[in-house]
C-alpha cells in the first residue's frame, strides 16, 4: 500500500471514532454563524499531515533577542527544509546570513506597521543573558501576535537553564516557560506554542524537532518543553519522505485505537512492523499487520516468559530498532473500593512489564545501535484524576522510567522518551458519559479532542533516526490541557 493510500485510510479509520457534533456543528455554514452570533466557542478543524506535503506551509518570521547564538544553524536548517523566511526588524542580520546560505529572505513590516500575514513565528532567545533584555522579545510577540495564521506554529528556542554560564541567563532562560505557556492560550485559533531548549553543540540536532513543531504533525502538541541534546550518536542522514525506511519497529497494543494509528503512521514513514496484542485480539492483530505489510505477535506482555520470549523473537528478526510500548490497561475505581487484583493488574501491564521488557531487551543486545524506546504515558500521570490511583500511579512511573533510564540507555547509544496523551478520541472516550467528555474535549486550547494520530506523528518524531539529540523527554499531545502543568 503507498503511503497516500494508507494516509488516507488512517484518517478514516481515526475518523470513525471521532463524534464531536458541536466542532462539526460550529464549522458547517449555519453552526458558523449561530456560534458567532452567541458568542459560542468556535474549535477549529485541525490542519493534519498530508505526504508530499511542505515541511513548513507558508512564510516564517524570524526574531531574536540579545546575541542570537543560532542563526547560522537556522540558516543552515532552513535551507534543507525549503523554508522561505522573512526577518523582523529588530534582527536585520538575518538576511545577510540568509544570503549566504541561498535563501529567500526579506524584511517584515515596514516603520512599525505589521507586515503579510505568515505561517509560523520562530524567536531565537538563546542569546538572551539577563532578564532585562526581555523587551526585545516584547516587541517580537506584540508586533506579530495578529498576524499568524490558523493553525499556525510558534517556535521559541533557548539554551537549558540547568547548563547556563550564569544565574541571570538561566533565569531568563527559565521565563520563557511562562511565556510560551501564555501565548499558547492568547493566540488561539488552533495555533500551537512550543519551546525547544537546545544544549550548546547540539545545533544540528534541531532539524529533526523543527520539522515536527512547524508541521501538522504537531497539531495537537502545545506548550510543551522539548530539550534538544548533544547525542551519544551521530543521527544518520535520512529520506524524510520516508524516516524510518528498512527500521524494525515494534508496537505493543498495536490491534485498534491508538496503537492501530501508531502502526499505520510508522508503516507510512517507510518501518517494517512487528504489531503485538494479547491472544484475544488477535484478529484486529491480523487485519492491522497483513493491511500494512507487517507480522503479528500475539502475546500477553505480562507473563512472567514475555520478556525472555521478546528477546528471542528480536534477536532471530537481527534486532530491533524502534521498540513503541503502547499496550496499557485500566482498572478505574477510588482507592477506598479498589481490589488488590485490579492495583496490581494495572500497575504490572502498564509499568513494571515495560521496565521487564526494557531490561531484557537490553541485556540481550537486541536492541540495535541507535535504537529509540519511546513510551505511552499520560496526562493523568501528571495530573492526576479521580477513580485512577493505580492508572495514575503507572504513568507517572512510566514518566519516571523514562527519566532515569535516559543516561543509562545513552551509554549504549539509545534513547528513551515518552508521550503523554490527553483527551483522544477513541473507543474509550467514546464510551464516557456525555458530560464529561465534552468538558474533556473542551478543556484545552485547541477546544476539541486530539485524534489517536496526533499521538502517531508524535511517536513517529520520537522514534525518528534523526532524533538522536531527543533523550528523557515528555512530550504531552493534549492541546495544552488545563488539567496538569
Amino acid at each position: 500500500m503507498d503511503a497516500q493510500a494508507l494516509s488516507r485510510t488512517n484518517q478514516a479509520v481515526n475518523r470513525t471514532d471521532m463524534s464531536d457534533s458541536y466542532l462539526n456543528f460550529a464549522n458547517s455554514s449555519f453552526g458558523a454563524k449561530l456560534t458567532d452570533l452567541m458568542g459560542l466557542p468556535k474549535p477549529l478543524v485541525l490542519e493534519r499531515f498530508q505526504p508530499d506535503q511542505p515541511a513548513l506551509n507558508g512564510t516564517l518570521l524570524l526574531g531574536g533577542g540579545g546575541t542570537p547564538e543560532l542563526l547560522q544553524p537556522l540558516a543552515k536548517t532552513f535551507a534543507a527544509m525549503g523554508v522561505q523566511s522573512e526577518a523582523h526588524r529588530a534582527l536585520p542580520q538575518w538576511l545577510s546570513i540568509a544570503n549566504q546560505h541561498g535563501l529567500v529572505s526579506g524584511r517584515w513590516g515596514v516603520e512599525d506597521q505589521p507586515g503579510a500575514k505568515v505561517k509560523a513565528l520562530l524567536f531565537d532567545a538563546t542569546g538572551m543573558t539577563d532578564s532585562s533584555q526581555s523587551e526585545e522579545l516584547y516587541q517580537f510577540f506584540h508586533d506579530a501576535a495578529r498576524s499568524v495564521l490558523a493553525c499556525g506554529r510558534v517556535v521559541v528556542i533557548g539554551r537549558p537553564p540547568e547548563s547556563c554560564s550564569s544565574p541571570r541567563k538561566a533565569t531568563v532562560q527559565r521565563a520563557l516557560e511562562g511565556l510560551t505557556r501564555s501565548l499558547g492560550k492568547e493566540l488561539k485559533r488552533a495555533i500551537t506554542v512550543n519551546l525547544v531548549y537546545c544544549a550548546e553543540g547540539a545545533e544540528a540536532q534541531l532539524e529533526s524537532t523543527l520539522r515536527f513543531l512547524l508541521s501538522p504533525r504537531s497539531t495537537y502538541v502545545s506548550a510543551q518543553v522539548i530539550r534538544v541534546g548533544k547525542p551519544s550518536s551521530e543521527s544518520a542522514t535520512i529520506d524524510w519522505a520516508l524516516p524510518l525506511a528498512g527500521k524494525k519497529v515494534l508496537v505493543t497494543g498495536a490491534s485498534r485505537g491508538i496503537g492501530a494509528a501508531i502502526a499505520e503512521v510508522m508503516a507510512r514513514d517507510g518501518a517494517q512492523l512487528i504489531c503485538l496484542d494479547v491472544p484475544q485480539a488477535q484478529d484486529g492483530l491480523d487485519e492491522i499487520a497483513t493491511r500494512l505489510g507487517g507480522c503479528a505477535l500475539a502475546m500477553d506482555i505480562s507473563a512472567p516468559d514475555a520478556p525472555a520470549l521478546l528477546s528471542e523473537a528480536a534477536l532471530a528478526d537481527g534486532g530491533w530498532d524502534v521498540v513503541v510500548h503502547n499496550a496499557g490497561i485500566t482498572r478505574d475505581k477510588t482507592i477506598a473500593n479498589m481490589k488488590d487484583a485490579l492495583w496490581n493488574s494495572v500497575v504490572n501491564v502498564n509499568l513494571s512489564t515495560q521496565e521487564r521488557i526494557n531490561d531484557a531487551l537490553v541485556e540481550a543486545g537486541a536492541l540495535k545501535a541507535g535504537a529509540r524506546v519511546v513510551c505511552v504515558s499520560s496526562i493523568s500521570g501528571i495530573a492526576g484524576n479521580l477513580g485512577q490511583t493505580n492508572y495514575a500511579f503507572s504513568k507517572a512511573g512510566v514518566i519516571g522510567m523514562v527519566q532515569s533510564m535516559a543516561p543509562v540507555l545513552a551509554e549504549r547509544g539509545i534513547t528513551i522518551n515518552a508521550v503523554a496523551p490527553g483527551f483522544i478520541e477513541t473507543q474509550m472516550t467514546a464510551a464516557i458519559p456525555f458530560t464529561i467528555r465534552e468538558a474533556g474535549r473542551r478543556m484545552n486550547s485547541m477546544g476539541q479532542g486530539g485524534l489517536p494520530e496526533d499521538v502517531a506523528e508524535a511517536i513517529a518524531w520520537l522514534a525518528s533516526p534523526a532524533s538522536a539529540g531527543l533523550n528523557g523527554n515528555v512530550v504531552r499531545v493534549c492541546g495544552q490541557s488545563l488539567l496538569g502543568a
